[in-house]
């Protein structure tokens, strides 16, 4: 049973820091390019940023850039998010998700077919 288990939300001041971890089965985990995205009510789906099969190649929101930082660990199937410095806006349910297609751009939700069920980040002001 495919299962990514997201954890690590909360809520937190203006200025603090999370981590939120991304446990994955169900899979073999190495050859997908993983992302984490992040939903408010009423509003779509919002790319976070997504990590490549090597580790290596990451991508970010442009909202995020300097403050979070993804990252994956492929002994333990995990993916991480690291998110520092973080502001209200950055308020929502955050959600991993998993693609084994290959494409430049991983900001899509709809190329990713393996999800998690969110884990919700508060940040108060």
């Amino acid at each position: 049973q495919v299962q990514l288990v997201e954890s690590g939300g909360g809520l937190v001041q203006a200025g603090g820091s999370l981590r939120l971890s991304c446990v994955t089965s169900g899979f073999t985990f190495s050859p997908y390019t993983m992302g984490w995205f992040r939903q408010t009510p009423g509003k779509e789906r919002e790319f976070v940023a997504s990590c490549r099969q090597n580790g290596v190649t990451t991508s970010y929101a442009d909202s995020v850039k300097g403050r979070f930082t993804i990252s994956r660990d492929r002994a333990k199937n995990t993916l991480y998010l690291q998110m520092n410095s973080l502001k209200p806006e950055d308020t929502a349910v955050y959600y991993c998700a998993a693609s084994d297609l290959y494409t430049r751009d991983y900001s899509q939700p709809g190329i990713y077919e393996k999800w998690g069920q969110g884990t919700q980040v508060t940040v108060s002001s």
